[in-house]
């Protein structure tokens, strides 16, 4: 028997516009329970809304950065459902024609095989609101998220493992993230994924059986997502083992949800097809026309998106991969450190400045590595220093800390500080003739050349750093070390 995993995505992303979608209401987290509603959001009779013209920039933005064709043409159209949190009773949406289609993602899997995901369609939609059940005598709703401008993704059904789905997850964060169209910001729900999962069994006769399609709802983070789909896949597997009528012909679709505690799927209901939504135009809003002119525009601002900046950082800068990886995870990050190369600052040096106190600065302080106080020249300069053998590794660490809070070039603080290495071969011979002169054991250990003259000349050595109080540059302390030892 083989069982062949197949996913589709569904994600939604909040976009950073600060009004609704279709009426000025500000959007904000955590703010008072119904605190921003208006008469359009909470569907009032009479009212008409009004397209909020940056969210549908910013979902056109999108699209084009996942090399989909934008439509010239477009309307809105009502998705009639009842929910309590939706109270108009329908959802104004998109439904034969959407504004974007036939896209595509690549993604890097952790094997370093490449995945081309196509993207079905991405449109604009409106959030509803939310209900609250936990620690409640009753159930309560906040409508401060009715009407938040969404942008649904749509992908084809081409993912084929758990780990798939997380990487796309987390390359679509990235990526909307470098555009700055939405914050992605999980923990406070701007971005949900939605795996619609099935298995195709072939069994031993050669009989291809499709189990019922499961969309699991509303999930927030990627070991959510990935979890989900691996035990969907297991549960599926399981149900057509014990009855091989269990298939999408017999059984229809479902909706699922997620227990994170019990790290399991639980039915919710069976899943509605299109037609019984009702979609029809929605009357209050006129089609929505694009001009090339307007289109060319945003494509020109589109920034160098995370996977061509992380290839450029390869190839052109010579940094590993995985440090690669950490410097694009956010594009402030990455035009951070692209900014201290540019400004003459060796790459490799660069990188592990703004990898390893950069960015533990700015995670203790809760922001981001441009404004801990160093600026992108500073970090340049400091890692040239580095590079030039003028402070050591130890002292940039010391420097780097007190420029958070002191903007002068880091050579004056390093000179000011006494933390330059010491590099006059001169001035270095006194110090390297008297630690000779008072270890005769570890001299004779390092002439012998038997099994232990390597660790008496990291002694000796040692000694001199120590002397010199770590001022002394370890390469020509240990040139002038070797030529003192073996003539």
């Amino acid at each position: 028997m083989e069982a062949k995993l197949v996913v589709g995505l569904e994600i939604h992303v909040q976009l950073a516009t600060r009004t609704k979608m279709f009426c000025g209401c500000k959007l904000g987290f955590n703010d008072p329970p119904n605190s921003n509603v208006c008469p359009v959001c909470l569907g009032m009779p009479g009212v008409l809304p009004v397209m909020n013209k940056k969210a549908y920039e910013y979902a056109v933005r999108t699209a084009l950065a996942l090399n989909c064709e934008v439509a010239r043409f477009t309307k809105w159209d009502r998705k009639g459902y009842y929910y309590p949190d939706l109270p108009k009773n329908y959802q104004i949406s998109q439904y034969d024609l959407p504004m974007s289609s036939n896209g595509f993602m690549e993604i890097e899997l952790e094997d370093g095989a490449t995945r081309k995901i196509r993207i079905l369609r991405a449109h604009l939609e409106e959030d509803a609101g939310k209900n609250q059940h936990e620690g409640l005598p009753h159930s309560r709703v906040d409508l401060n998220r009715t009407g938040t401008p969404l942008l649904e993704i749509v992908t084809e059904p081409d993912m084929s493992s758990p780990e798939e789905c997380r990487i796309l997850a987390m390359e679509l964060q990235k990526l909307v993230q470098f555009l700055g169209v939405s914050e992605a910001n999980m923990q406070k729900g701007h971005m949900r994924f939605e795996p619609n999962i099935n298995l195709h069994i072939t069994d031993d006769e050669g009989q291809v059986y499709k189990t019922p399609i499961c969309e699991i709802k509303n999930l927030n983070s990627f070991r959510a997502l990935e979890r989900a789909v691996a035990y969907e896949q297991w549960r599926q597997r399981e149900e057509w083992k014990r009855d091989h009528n269990y298939t999408i012909e017999k059984c229809g679709k479902q909706n699922r949800g997620w227990d994170d505690v019990k790290e399991e799927t639980v039915f919710q209901r069976e899943k509605e097809e299109a037609h019984e939504y009702r979609y029809f135009p929605e009357p209050d809003l006129v089609p929505v026309e694009i001009e090339d002119a307007w289109l060319e525009r945003i494509k020109t601002e589109l920034p160098e998106l995370p996977q061509v900046m992380r290839k450029r950082f390869i190839e052109k800068y010579g940094l590993s991969e995985y440090d690669a990886n950490v410097l694009t995870t956010d594009r402030a990050t990455a035009d951070y450190f692209d900014a201290a190369v540019k400004a003459g600052g060796a790459a490799k040096r660069a990188a592990n400045l703004v990898t390893q106190y950069g960015l533990k600065t700015a995670n203790e302080k809760g922001c981001g590595v441009d404004q801990i106080g160093v600026s992108s020249g500073q970090t340049a300069r400091l890692a040239r220093l580095v590079d030039e053998g003028t402070v050591n590794a130890s002292a940039a660490a010391s420097i780097f800390e007190m420029m958070m809070t002191d903007n002068r070039n880091p050579e004056v603080i390093a000179q000011e500080s006494n933390l330059m290495q010491q590099s006059d071969a001169g001035a270095l011979e006194g110090i390297v003739d008297e630690v000779i002169a008072v270890n005769g054991p570890a001299v004779q250990e390092v002439k012998s050349g038997g099994k232990k003259s390597k660790k008496a000349r990291g002694f000796l050595l040692g000694q001199v750093m120590q002397k010199s109080k770590g001022q002394a540059n370890p390469r020509i302390a240990g040139d002038l070390l070797d030529k003192k030892l073996h003539g």
